[in-house]
C-alpha cells in the first residue's frame, strides 16, 4: 500500500536516509580512512571514550573526507569503536553521504533541535550509550556544546583536539602525494601569476589569472573530487604589508613591490606558494630588504630536519634579523604545518616555527618555511618582503617541493 504524502510540515520526518547514486571515489584509500579513523579509537580507548562527536570543518573532513558547506547548519561525524556516521542537513540531500566514508544521517529544518536528533540515533545505531564523549573543543561553541551535552543526557564531553591535531600532523605517503599534487599547481598558479603582470592591470585581474590555471590543473588531476575554496591573494604596493590582504582594484605601476601567494585547494587540503616580485628594478634600499628576507629564508630552509625543534629554528632565524636591526619588523611565525587547513578552518597550532612552540619535528610532518618582514610606508623600500616554500621531512633527509623560484635574480618583472 503506497503511503500517503504529507500533507503539512508537522507530519515530515526529522531524519532521513538518502543514499542517493552510488559512493563516489575519495580522495584516499579505505584503508589510508581505517588508519586514520583506528588512530582516533586508540584516542578514544586512551580516555575511555564511548564515542566521539566531531563538528569541525578538518575533524569532520580528516577522518570521513567529507568537506561541508556551514551556511548556517551544523554537521557531525560520529565514531564509534565499531561505527562511523556523518550527520548532514537535508539541504544538501545525497551529496554527504556519496562523498563521504561511512554511514550518513540527514536531519531535515522542520524542527530545530533535528540536529541532536541525528546524533543520538547515530549512537543508537551503534547501540552505544555514551556516557564520556569526545569532543573538539577548539572549535565548539560554548552555546553549542552545552546544547550537545543536554541532548546526550548529560554526558561527560572530554576534549580530544590536541590529540587529534597531533595525529593529523603526522602525514601518511597518501597525503604527501596530495600535497606534493598541491604544491606542483601552485607553481603552476605562480607562473600564470607571473605572465600576467604588467603596469596598469588590477591586482584582482592577475589573481584571478592564478586561480583560474590552478582550478583547472585541480580539475585534471582529481576529476573525481569536488572543485572548491581556490585563491590567490596578489598584492602590490601598500597593499603588500600584510600576509593576508585580498586583492584589491588597485593597478600595478612601473617600480611597485608585489606579493604573489597562490592557494590551491586539492580536496581539502592546503598548499601555498608566496613570493616576493617587483616591477621594474627595486630600489637599493628595497633590493637590501630582499636579499636580507632571502638570506633568512634560505637558512631556514637549511634548519628544518629531523631532531630539529621549532622555537629553536626560530631562535636561529631571529638572530640574523637582530643583526640587521629588523627583528620588529617581523610580522609572524617562520612556517607552519601543512594538511587539512585553509584560512577558516584546520591550524595545526602544534607544529609552527615560533618561539613558544617546543614539537619536534620528525619523519612525516610537513612544514614551511616563510619568513616575512614589512617596511611601513613613507619609508625607503616600504613593502612587505616574504617568501614561502614547502618542506617534506623523511627519515633522514628533508625535501623542498617548492619549484618556483625565489629572489630578485628570477623575479623582477620588466615594466
Amino acid at each position: 500500500m503506497t503511503e500517503k504524502p504529507a500533507t503539512s510540515v508537522s507530519e515530515l520526518e526529522a531524519l532521513k536516509t538518502i543514499q542517493n547514486g552510488e559512493k563516489q571515489k575519495l580522495t584516499f584509500s579505505d584503508a589510508e580512512m581505517e588508519r586514520r579513523i583506528g588512530g582516533l579509537r586508540e584516542i578514544m580507548a586512551a580516555k575511555d571514550l564511548d564515542a566521539v562527536v566531531l563538528t569541525s570543518f578538518h575533524g569532520i573532513k580528516y577522518y570521513s573526507d567529507f568537506l561541508f558547506t556551514y551556511f548556517g547548519r551544523h554537521y557531525a561525524f560520529v565514531v564509534t569503536q565499531e561505527s562511523t556516521c556523518t550527520i548532514s542537513a537535508n539541504i544538501d540531500a545525497g551529496m554527504p553521504w556519496r562523498t563521504s566514508y561511512g554511514d550518513n544521517i540527514v536531519y531535515t529544518d522542520w524542527n530545530r533541535d533535528n540536529y541532536y536528533e541525528g546524533i543520538r540515533e547515530a549512537l543508537r545505531r551503534a547501540g552505544v550509550s555514551a556516557k564520556r564523549v569526545g569532543v573538539e573543543d577548539d572549535s565548539l561553541p560554548t552555546l553549542l556544546r552545552g546544547r550537545l551535552e543536554n541532548a546526550l543526557n548529560g554526558a561527560e564531553l572530554v576534549d580530544i583536539s590536541l590529540e587529534s591535531m597531533r595525529q593529523r600532523m603526522f602525514k601518511s605517503a597518501e597525503e604527501i602525494e596530495v600535497i606534493k599534487h598541491g604544491a606542483r599547481i601552485a607553481d603552476l598558479g605562480g607562473e600564470a601569476i607571473r605572465d600576467a603582470i604588467r603596469p596598469g592591470v588590477t591586482e584582482y585581474e592577475v589573481a584571478l589569472a592564478g586561480t583560474e590555471a590552478m582550478v583547472h590543473e585541480i580539475a585534471k588531476t582529481f576529476p573525481h573530487r569536488e572543485v572548491r575554496d581556490t585563491w590567490v591573494w596578489f598584492q602590490s604596493g601598500i597593499n603588500t604589508d600584510g600576509a593576508h590582504n585580498w586583492p584589491t582594484t588597485r593597478k600595478l605601476e612601473a617600480g611597485d613591490i608585489l606579493s604573489l601567494n597562490c592557494f590551491p585547494m586539492t580536496s581539502g587540503y592546503y598548499t601555498a606558494l608566496e613570493r616576493t616580485l617587483f616591477v621594474g628594478e627595486p630600489s637599493p634600499e628595497a633590493r637590501r630588504y630582499w636579499d636580507i628576507n632571502v638570506e633568512v629564508h634560505e637558512a631556514g630552509l637549511e634548519l628544518i630536519k629531523p631532531g630539529a625543534v621549532c622555537k629553536d629554528i626560530a631562535a636561529e632565524l631571529n638572530k640574523i634579523y637582530v643583526d640587521y636591526g629588523l627583528l620588529p619588523n617581523r610580522t609572524f611565525g617562520y612556517g607552519h604545518s601543512f594538511g587539512v587547513l585553509s584560512h577558516y578552518y584546520g591550524r595545526e597550532a602544534g607544529l609552527e616555527l615560533r618561539e613558544d612552540i617546543d614539537t619536534v619535528i620528525e619523519p612525516g610532518m610537513v612544514v614551511s618555511m616563510e619568513p616575512m618582514i614589512t617596511i611601513p610606508e613613507g619609508q625607503p623600500g616600504a613593502g612587505g618582503y616574504r617568501e614561502h616554500d614547502i618542506v617534506v621531512v623523511g627519515e633522514d633527509s628533508t625535501e623542498d617541493i617548492t619549484k618556483f623560484p625565489y629572489g630578485p635574480e628570477k623575479n623582477i618583472i620588466p615594466a
